[in-house]
C-alpha cells in the first residue's frame, strides 16, 4: 500500500474520532511555551477547521497536488507573517503523530512511517518559505 493511501485511511479514522483535533491542540500547546504564546489569542474552533484542511493539503501534495497552497501557508507563517520558526513544525509533527496514535485504532509502526513520509514532503515546502 502506498504511504499516501495508508495516511488517507488513517486520517479518515482520526477525523471520525470526535476529540481528535482537541487532543492534538492539547498535545501541541503542551509541547512548548513558544507554541502557547502563538495561540494565546486564537479562536480555536476556526483554527481546528484550518488544521483539518491543512493536514488534507499536506496529504494531497504528497499525492501530487501542486504546492501552491503549501507555499501560501509558508508565506503566511514566514518571518514576515505569523513568524513560525521552522523548528516549531517538528513539535507540530510530534504532537500530530502522538494524537494519531491515540485516535487511530489501527495505527502501527508502518502507519507512523507513512505519516512521517507524507508530512515531511509538505512541511519542507512550508519551512522553505520562512
Amino acid at each position: 500500500m502506498k504511504a499516501t493511501d495508508r495516511v488517507m485511511q488513517s486520517y479518515g479514522r482520526c477525523c471520525a474520532s470526535p476529540d481528535f483535533f482537541d487532543s492534538f491542540y492539547r498535545h501541541f500547546l503542551a509541547s512548548s511555551p513558544a507554541i502557547r504564546e502563538k495561540f494565546a489569542k486564537t479562536e480555536m474552533s476556526g483554527q481546528k477547521q484550518l488544521l483539518r484542511q491543512g493536514i488534507l493539503n499536506l496529504v494531497m501534495f504528497a499525492r501530487g497536488m501542486p504546492d501552491s497552497k503549501l507555499r501560501a501557508l509558508g508565506q503566511s507563517h514566514s518571518r514576515t507573517g505569523f513568524d513560525i520558526r521552522p523548528e516549531l513544525y517538528d513539535l507540530w509533527q510530534d504532537a500530530l503523530l502522538l494524537t494519531i496514535g491515540e485516535h487511530d485504532p489501527q495505527c502501527c509502526s508502518d502507519t507512523r512511517l507513512a505519516w512521517r513520509e507524507v508530512l515531511n514532503k509538505g512541511i519542507s515546502v512550508i519551512k522553505a518559505g520562512y
